[in-house]
This record gives C-alpha cells, sequence and structure tokens, in this order.
C-alpha cells in the first residue's frame, strides 16, 4: 500500500516510513527492512530515506527506537494499571513478550546484534532505562523494579528467540515461561 504522492512534512515522511519498515519487519522479518524496500512500500525515493535515516542501519536503528517508544508506553500504562488494582500483572508480561515476539522486536534485536550492528539497540536500551525511571519516581527500591525489569526483558526475548522450540523439546506447554515471569513478576510486586 502506497502513500498517496503528495508532500509529506518531514513528521509524516520519517512516521510514514517507519510504520511502512514495521510492517515489513512483520511481514518478512529483519532482513526484509530495506531502505529499498520501504521507499517502494510508501511510494517514496531511496534518496528521500537517506535524507531522514542516513544508510539501512539507520533505519533500523529509528525502527527499534520507534518500537521501544511505543512498546515502553504501552507496558508503563500496564503497569500503572496494576498498580492501581486495575489490572493483573499477567498483563505486563504478555504485553512484554508479545512486544518481542508478536511485534518483532526479539527478532529485530537478535538480527541487530548477529549483523553486528548493536549500536542500533541503544534506543531500546534507553527507553527501557527510561521507563523504570518513570515507574521508580516516588518509589524507595528503584533497584528492585529495575531487576524486576531485567528479567522479564531478558524472558520475553530469550522466549521470542526459542521458545516455542525449548518448551516443545522439554515437552512443556508454551506459555510457561510466561506462566513463570508472572509468578516472578507477582512475588516482586509483593515485596518478596
Amino acid at each position: 500500500m502506497s502513500i498517496a504522492r503528495r508532500r509529506l512534512s518531514p513528521l509524516e515522511s520519517r512516521t510514514a516510513a517507519l510504520e511502512a519498515a514495521r510492517a515489513l519487519l512483520l511481514e518478512a522479518g529483519p532482513p526484509a527492512v530495506t531502505l529499498k524496500a520501504v521507499s517502494a512500500r510508501i511510494g517514496r525515493t531511496h534518496a528521500n530515506l537517506l535524507h531522514h535515516f542516513g544508510s539501512a542501519s539507520g533505519l533500523q536503528k529509528a525502527l527499534a527506537g520507534y518500537l521501544a517508544e511505543t512498546i515502553t508506553a504501552t507496558i508503563g500504562e500496564a503497569v500503572q494499571k496494576a498498580r492501581r488494582g486495575e489490572a493483573e500483572p499477567r498483563a505486563i508480561v504478555d504485553l512484554t513478550f508479545d512486544a518481542f515476539d508478536k511485534e518483532g522486536a526479539g527478532a529485530l534485536a537478535s538480527w541487530m546484534m548477529a549483523s553486528g550492528n548493536e549500536d542500533a539497540l541503544d534506543p531500546v536500551v534507553e527507553a527501557i532505562h527510561r521507563l523504570v525511571d518513570e515507574l521508580s519516581a516516588g518509589e524507595p527500591d528503584r533497584p528492585r523494579i529495575a531487576e524486576h525489569t531485567l528479567a522479564l526483558v531478558l524472558s520475553a526475548l530469550g522466549d521470542s528467540m526459542m521458545g516455542a522450540q525449548m518448551a516443545n523439546a522439554l515437552g512443556l506447554p508454551r506459555t510457561l515461561a510466561r506462566d513463570l515471569a508472572t509468578r516472578t513478576l507477582i512475588a516482586g510486586m509483593g515485596g518478596e
């Protein structure tokens, strides 16, 4: 689906490119996220995308940041709801696991690491750090919040990479990693 050939503001052009890159990531995986594919998807020139992102790795880094900001905002809202008793901790776990699995963040992260583009993950790490800072503002135990965030993110990342295969090989339910992460989170929220 192509964006109509009209003049877009720089922000509109960048957002359209990131949405197209996200769609390509979900449809065909990280190798499909190229300047050529994204420019074709939105009906813009390769030069236009070079102007916005500088290179394919710049596009991928921007996509990682875009996904991270969107995902951490959603997770932050879920945490606040859980703190108010309006949501279960499982909602936080499911959002985190889905972000890495169904939303493609795990595939993108592992592909960037494998291709030597580790600095493209900086926006992800920074977004998670900001989320922990926001969630721990006014909280007496920031280190505990950071520890539980680390455990949850690494569990979700690992599950996105090989959770189905491991559960199958071990004869365990596919949801067990989420169940374990939920138990850990509940225990942490209760003060351990």
